[in-house]
């Protein structure tokens, strides 16, 4: 990474975000300012590991869904559909 050489306003960041976002790609490291100070810095993201595995099956054999899950209470079904609509 290359270090900031100024600092970008907010207004010329949002308006040329894909220009600063290509630069940041390149290495370079770029500061957004509100009336002259830093406020925030754009860094390459930097992947910490590899990701989780999210594909189906995964939690097979992990997880128990009891018996009664889907059986609901009257007294708790009331506060969804109201009292005549709960029988």
């Amino acid at each position: 990474m290359t270090a900031p050489t100024e600092v970008r306003t907010i207004t010329e960041a949002k308006a040329n975000l894909s220009r600063l976002i290509a630069a940041v790609e390149r290495g370079e490291v770029i500061v957004i300012g509100r009336a002259g100070k830093p406020v925030a810095k754009l860094v390459a993201y930097e992947v910490e590991g590899e990701p989780r595995d999210l594909s189906a099956g995964t939690w097979k054999g992990r997880v128990k869904v009891a018996d009664d899950f889907d059986e609901l209470p009257a007294d708790f079904l009331e506060h969804f559909v109201g009292a005549a609509d709960a029988s």
